[in-house]
């Protein structure tokens, strides 16, 4: 199980799915997008989405997502995913009541019970004191995760002590 914070879009895309009887059915689709604005969540949905799609395609709806943290699965199993509120419980020192604060996640798991244990797991690496409020499948299909690529010509500014030692030098 691993945790991403980011910047995430829902996205909605139509176009033609071949059914398992070989017919074409128009569908409609979510999927979450990890960008920095609505423009560049179009353009990486559209990119993911190119691939698998032949004709025809819309973008139906883009939003921002109401989490900013994502707890992936490793089990390949895990297809589904589950939206997850969970209430933090804090303490305010003037009046010292208990405040709860509402965080929503998005889950991976291949069931509500699964996705009960993800949340359990990553929530016991920390010392926070939460309750899960509310756990609910989704309707979406997958999370595409931004990933950086350098340009031809572009400079790789890794540290020095990252880069690659293993060429041999002529004396």
């Amino acid at each position: 199980m691993r945790a991403r914070t980011s910047n995430w879009f829902e996205t909605k895309i139509r176009y033609e799915k071949m059914q398992e009887d070989g017919l074409q059915k128009a569908t409609t689709e979510q999927y979450v997008v990890d960008a920095l604005s609505f423009t560049e969540a179009e353009n990486a949905i559209i990119e993911e989405m190119s691939s698998y799609i032949s004709g025809e395609f819309k973008i139906t709806d883009i939003k921002t997502a109401a989490y900013h943290e994502i707890f992936f699965s490793e089990n390949m199993n895990d297809d589904k995913w589950y939206k997850a509120k969970l209430q933090f419980i804090t303490l305010d020192e003037k009046s010292g009541k208990e405040k709860k604060s509402t965080v929503t996640y998005l889950v991976q798991a291949n069931s509500f019970a699964a996705a009960v244990k993800n949340i359990q797991d990553e929530m016991g690496k920390t010392m926070i004191d939460y309750v899960i409020a509310s756990v609910v499948e989704t309707q979406i299909m997958d999370v595409f995760e931004h990933h950086a690529t350098l340009k031809k010509g572009s400079v790789d500014d890794k540290p020095e002590y990252e880069e690659d030692n293993n060429q041999a030098t002529e004396e």
